[in-house]
């Protein structure tokens, strides 16, 4: 049987998105805002999941801030409104979707399938609007207490980007996920041929706070490097400082639920080191996850959405940026 888990504090409320329904594209929740200049296609999307509020927070301010882009478009989306309308202060996490993960289903054999879910039904109508992005950023939260982490997907020119933009602290490149293919591994974005760059920005536990400073800040910056606002609007607006540096983080393994008798063997906290290799980190059953090397970082640690089949914590070591 499955172990609870006490819900960490609320300290961010969902915001009203009824305004926001109806925009000027034919798709509920998404709005294109054209300055009618040559530029890049700029999205950034809120709610992959709908517990991850900050995200919604972030863009909602930005239509208070009445942006429009100086150059290209600017596609601003509400992704997963199903899912966040459930949101539960009670339950908060059983918000994180209706039928099943929004950021896994982006591959074709999914979106171009015969296969039926509330989340495949809703990448099908965002799915033109993040084929013809050119950059994208995707805000997120995590179950767990950490520190924010930028994740780049598999290849390094996102990272790259992610080092160009200069927060967070902390960027990750990975190996994609098991469960299937997520936003930002989607078509030029995981092409490193491809000019195409793409974000993923995890802004701290679900609720807390400072989430909601790190997605607006990060959004900020992120619209600003791409040139889809003046630098000056921007830097009026920023609400965090650079860190002093940021370290890449490269993941070599993830760590996957055979059962649910899955368990720790460490102290688990977002970001944390093991510091010896062959340390064991993890039991299933009969099989036991070691430390692969020395100062072994735990990226996204957590057992909240333990089942089988789920990450429950990958893998990686700090490289040169």
């Amino acid at each position: 049987m499955a172990a609870t888990f006490d819900i960490p504090p609320i300290e961010l409320q969902p915001p009203d998105l009824a305004p926001f329904r109806q925009g000027n594209t034919g798709v509920d929740y998404v709005h294109v805002l054209d300055s009618g200049k040559p530029g890049p296609n700029v999205m950034v999307q809120a709610l992959t999941h709908g517990n991850e509020i900050c995200g919604a927070l972030a863009l909602v301010w930005l239509f208070g801030q009445n942006v429009r882009p100086r150059q290209g478009r600017l596609t601003l989306a509400f992704a997963n409104v199903e899912a966040f309308s459930r949101f539960d202060h009670s339950r908060p996490h059983l918000s994180r979707y209706v039928d099943e993960d929004y950021n896994r289903v982006w591959g074709d054999e999914q979106l171009l399938g015969p296969r039926d879910s509330v989340e495949l039904r809703r990448a099908r109508e965002l799915r033109p609007f993040v084929d013809d992005a050119d950059l994208l950023l995707d805000i997120h939260s995590m179950h767990e207490p950490c520190r924010p982490i930028m994740v780049c997907g598999r290849v390094d020119k996102n990272a790259a980007y992610a080092c160009e933009l200069g927060v967070p602290e902390d960027v990750l490149i990975d190996t994609g996920h098991p469960a299937g293919l997520r936003m930002i591994e989607r078509g030029g974005f995981g092409d490193p041929a491809s000019p195409k760059k793409a974000l993923l920005i995890e802004c701290g536990q679900h609720w807390e706070r400072a989430a909601e400073d790190v997605a607006i800040d990060t959004t900020v910056r992120f619209l600003a490097l791409t040139g889809a606002v003046d630098p000056a609007w921007a830097e009026a607006r920023f609400r965090l400082p650079l860190p002093q540096r940021q370290r890449v983080v490269r993941v070599t393994e993830a760590v996957v639920a055979r059962s649910l008798d899955f368990h720790f063997l460490v102290p688990i906290s977002g970001l944390g080191v093991v510091a010896k290799a062959g340390t064991p980190i993890a039991r299933d059953g009969d099989h036991t996850w070691v430390a692969p090397y020395d100062d072994t970082v735990l990226v996204m640690p957590g057992l909240t959405h333990l089942r089988p089949g789920n990450t429950q914590v990958r893998l990686g070591r700090y490289v040169e940026a």
